[in-house]
This record gives C-alpha cells, structure tokens and sequence, in this order.
C-alpha cells in the first residue's frame, strides 16, 4: 500500500510539473500563429524573471528569445529588439558556463550576430564576418543540428555572391533542416520553428521568382496548421496577387 502511494505522489508530481512547460510551448506556439506577439513577449519575460531555471529551460527561453528579437528587428523595433538580444546573449552565457550543447551555442552566436548585423547595416565587416565564424563552427561541431543548418543556410542566402553567398545552397540548407527536423515527428507538435522554417522556405522560393514552389509550400503550411494567420492572410494572398501579374 504504501509503495503504491509512493506511485501516485509521483504521478501527480509529473502531471504538475510538465503542463507548466508544455503550457509555454503551447502559449509561444498559439502566439505565433494568431500574430499575437504581445502574449509571446509574456512568456518570455514570465520565464526570464523565474529563480533557478535548469538549462534546458534556459535553452527554451533563449528559442523564443531569439524568435522575439526576429520579429522585432522586422518591424523595425530596435531599441525593443537590442534590450532583448542583450538578454538573450546573458542566458547564452550562462548555458556555455554550464556545458550545453556546443553546436547550439555557437549556433546561436551565429544568430545574435546575425541581428547586431540587422540592427546597424554598417557593422557587416565585424558582425557578418563574426556570424559567419560561428555558423561554420556549429555545423563542424554537429551538421544534423537543424538549428545550426538553418542559420548557416541564412548566411549563405542573404551573403552576397561575390563573398561566397549562394541563394540555392541556402535554400538546400533550408530544405536539409526540414528533413532532420521531420526525423522526429513527435517533436513537430506545437513547434512554431518548423512552422518559421517552412515559411522561410516559401520566402526563399519567392526571392527566387520560384512561385509555383513558394505556392506548394503555403498550401502544405496550412494543411499543417489552417489557422495560421500571417500565412493566410498575408503571404499567401501576396503570393497569389504576384502570380496573377506575372
């Protein structure tokens, strides 16, 4: 009897303990594709002001970290966007302190300087050169990281070609994080990065002048997730109207 009480005190500390993560993942995921990014902020500052993460926790927090300060340099928030990179770059800090995965750190280095770059145009010699250092060291640490392709594909998309920078090859990159992050289905559920890889995928094509690719992935983007209002509200029907007047 008293093993068996055991049992259930413990089931019940696992049926409390895990809504609370999934919780996040689901708010930041619902966020994402409702466009609403004031809930996303939320999250993350509900996260950053909690005592004694672990560092998995502290890897999620950096994740939607980084998707915030994404869409904030997007809409040109840039004082918003460096208050959180800052932020972001301590929790880097502190999960390289603590031993974390070496690709996903250098992979995020990649990204951080990725957005310096984004933040002040005139900074490529320093912060391009610097973001390029850590997206060749991710993917040498571990190329089945589907974070450290992903920002390795976005270097080689938007580098000029007369620096070594390859739209085709970036779209491959793209396409080769898709299929390791399609490798573990379970791991697709509420994950609003495959949906972003997907809808950079479809970006990429139309820089390409590639609409009837960039189409295809749409469609199959709300086969996925229908709600997803960005794509379905916005991008798709643009793409559509530059179909028209091709």
């Amino acid at each position: 009897m008293e093993r068996k009480k055991h049992i259930i005190v413990f089931l019940l500390m696992l049926l409390t303990a895990y809504p609370l993560n999934a919780s996040w993942r689901s708010e930041v995921y619902n966020a994402y594709i409702r466009n609403r990014m004031d809930i996303w902020k939320n999250v993350i500052d509900r996260m950053n002001s909690l005592d004694n993460k672990s560092a998995d926790m502290l890897a999620e927090l950096v994740n939607y970290q980084y998707g915030y300060i994404g869409y904030c340099i997007g809409l040109e928030k840039k004082e918003e966007a460096r208050k959180y990179l800052s932020l972001a770059e301590k929790n880097i800090d502190m999960l390289e302190n603590n031993n974390y995965d070496p690709a996903t750190i250098n992979a995020y280095r990649c990204a951080f300087y990725g957005f310096r770059l984004g933040l002040n145009k005139m900074s490529a010699p320093v912060n391009g050169l610097k973001s390029l250092e850590y997206g060749r060291r991710a993917l040498e640490l571990d190329n089945t990281n589907y974070f450290a392709v992903i920002q390795y594909g976005n270097i080689q998309f938007y580098m000029p070609a007369a620096f070594g920078g390859s739209k085709k090859e970036g779209i491959d990159y793209f396409l080769k994080a898709k299929k390791l992050m399609e490798a573990d289905q379970t791991s697709l559920i509420e994950n609003w990065n495959y949906l972003s890889l997907r809808v950079l995928i479809a970006q990429s094509y139309t820089a390409m002048n590639e609409m009837n690719a960039a189409k295809t992935e749409y469609d199959n983007i709300l086969k996925i997730e229908p709600d997803f209002l960005y794509v379905k509200n916005d991008l798709y029907p643009s793409l559509i109207k530059k179909m028209k007047n091709i």
